[in-house]
């Protein structure tokens, strides 16, 4: 593979991490979001949709945009992805209530999960079969460290400025990733591929001048509406922009509001007909929704709502109270009936978004249900060490208990590249049950931990064991659906094993706080007498009881499943497909 290649997949490894690190980049700067959107402190519920919201997008869109991959190509895909990120990241860190910032967050959402079905089917396309383990491994572990990252990431940026830099700085590495990736696909382009015609004419053509102008005044017009700058709403001239056309209207019946939408609106019909107008438009738009038709809109859509119900069904819980929130029932009753007709669907559409068989092999539905007790266990260590670091030694400490977490996060990309190696040595059910037993044995261990033990060396080894063994486990998960599903439909089946595994740690984190509260509670009524810090702790132990359950659950089906999924076999690697 060319040097261009591998620079392409290193970028897209960066922008599948930033991605994943703003899925909780949110946790520190929440209050102070709220505070912008105009929510009291106290009022916290209310702000569930600012997370929700980024979830939803991730999740729900994540199959539409990684079957857009297999038909289109995974490089467009990127890039759009990169744009649509970009976007969201702007409008969030001019967002100036909870409607725009939820808005921000939901494009984020999509941009971000679309990143990560065209990443993995990018390798699918670069790399035979046994060479595929390495880069899947590392993939795998810069999305999952990334997510653990943003609290993080959230608190060093809220040193300085206050939470819309955190977005404004996720705006800027989005558009330089979105051109870095440009740059080094068209390099990356031979004259032998089926996409160097189409890139080639690429460097001929001429900029869209006309789709530029209209961009550049929908954004100048755009973030005066979103910002009204007090000196110019001030002045006696400017400030007649501003000023609403009815009584009591929105900031969007101003005259530079008005403006914002036409620019837009006329953005968007250049880009539909700009191609018989004069030449083509900044965005083919017509072309990217015949793929959406090509890709079963209406099965997406089905699938989306499907997924949509269970995020907000569990997303929105409060652990105290209940598995998933008090509109749970109608949330997944809303997702039982959208499964329904999406079999449906299924059976009777010509082109299905997913194609019929495709997830018939043992391996391919295998490596989602394998896929979902992974999450389901790995958002136990994700979320509950740092909180026994908080009960019990790291107290007053909020980055001395991300400190704790980060011995398991270590050795995470360290177990995904071991992982890698020997998949082309070890087979995928084999790998993944050696690595998930090894996660569930942390997991015994940790629940024996009291409140002195993280004081001492020997805590290290089931942190250590943990973060291995996960990372161990995502490579040949992602290798086996890969080697038993078509090529064309690569980008779909990674798209899946990703939404299987955040499907896996929201049904996980709500269903394990819950036991773990009950545990607490019945403790509680039991020995009236015990401290707040031994009630955590019995609380955490059942956490990291119940995952141990998950990650041995997950271990033994992957042997079964995974038994003839021919990850070793050599075969044709598939051509970079760049061009659109």
């Amino acid at each position: 593979m060319s040097t261009a290649n591998r620079l392409l997949l290193g970028f897209c490894a960066v922008a599948v991490a930033f991605a994943a690190v703003d899925t909780y980049v949110v946790v520190l700067a929440l209050p102070d979001m709220m505070a912008g959107a105009g929510i009291p402190v106290e009022e916290l519920q209310r702000a569930a949709p600012i997370v929700s919201g980024f979830l939803l997008g991730y999740v729900a869109m994540l199959p539409l945009i990684g079957r857009i991959a297999d038909l289109r190509g995974q490089v467009p895909v990127l890039a759009m992805s990169l744009v649509v990120f970009s976007a969201g990241s702007l409008i969030t860190a001019l967002s100036y209530d909870l409607p725009s910032m939820v808005a921000g967050r939901f494009l984020q959402g999509v941009g971000g999960g679309g990143l990560v079905p065209a990443t993995m089917s990018l390798v699918a396309a670069l790399y035979p079969v046994d060479r595929r383990g390495l880069p899947l491994g590392l993939v795998s572990a810069v999305q999952e460290f990334g997510s653990v990252l943003g609290p993080l990431f959230g608190a060093m940026v809220l040193s300085f400025t206050s939470w819309r830099g955190i977005f404004a700085i996720n705006l800027a590495v989005g558009a330089l990733l979105t051109v870095a990736v440009g740059v080094v696909a068209r390099v990356a382009g031979t004259p032998d591929s089926p996409g160097a015609d189409a890139m080639a004419a690429r460097r001929r053509r001429l900029p869209d001048v006309v789709g530029l102008a209209l961009l550049a005044v929908t954004l100048a017009a755009g973030f005066l509406t979103f910002v009204q700058p007090g000196g110019l709403q001030r002045d006696l001239t400017w400030g007649q922009l501003f000023i609403p056309y009815v009584d009591g209207g929105s900031r969007w019946v101003t005259p530079v509001g008005v403006a914002t939408i036409a620019a837009f609106v006329l953005l968007a019909l250049w880009c539909w007909f700009g191609r018989w107008l004069g030449g083509p438009p900044l965005v083919d738009l017509r072309g990217w929704f015949g793929h959406l038709l090509a890709a079963d809109l209406l099965g997406a859509g089905l699938l989306a709502l499907a997924l949509g119900g269970i995020v907000l069904a569990f997303a929105t819980a409060d652990p105290e109270v209940a598995v998933f929130s008090p509109q749970g029932p109608w949330f997944l009753a809303g997702s039982a009936i959208a499964v329904v007709l999406l079999l449906l669907h299924l059976r009777r559409a010509a082109s299905p978004i997913v194609p019929r068989g495709a997830l018939r092999p043992t391996p391919a539905w295998g490596a989602l249900v394998v896929s979902f007790l992974v999450g389901w266990a790995l958002i136990a260590a994700l979320v509950d060490i740092p909180l026994f670091a908080r009960t019990t030694t790291e107290r007053s400490s909020q980055l001395g208990a991300a400190l704790v977490l980060l011995r398991f996060l270590a050795a995470l990309p360290v177990g995904a590249v071991l992982g890698g190696w020997l998949l082309r040595r070890v087979n995928a059910g084999v790998l993944t049950a050696v690595g998930m037993s090894a996660a569930g044995v942390g997991f015994l261990l940790m629940a024996q931990w009291d409140a002195h033990s993280l004081d001492g060396f020997a805590a290290n080894l089931p942190l250590v064991l943990g973060g291995l063994g996960f990372g161990i486990a995502l490579a040949p998960v992602n290798a086996a659906i890969l080697a038993t599903t078509d090529d064309d439909t690569h980008g779909l089946a990674s798209a899946l094993v990703v939404v299987a595994r955040m499907v896996g740690m929201l049904v996980g984190i709500s269903a394990l706080t819950t036991i773990g509260l009950r545990r607490l509670y019945a403790a509680q009524e039991d020995d009236p007498k015990l401290s707040i810090t031994e009630l955590g702790i019995l609380q955490e132990h059942s956490v990291f009881l119940g995952a141990a359950v998950a990650a041995f659950a997950a271990a033994v089906l992957a042997l079964v499943v995974f038994a003839r999924a021919r990850t070793r076999d050599v075969d044709t690697a598939e051509v970079l497909r760049a061009g659109g």
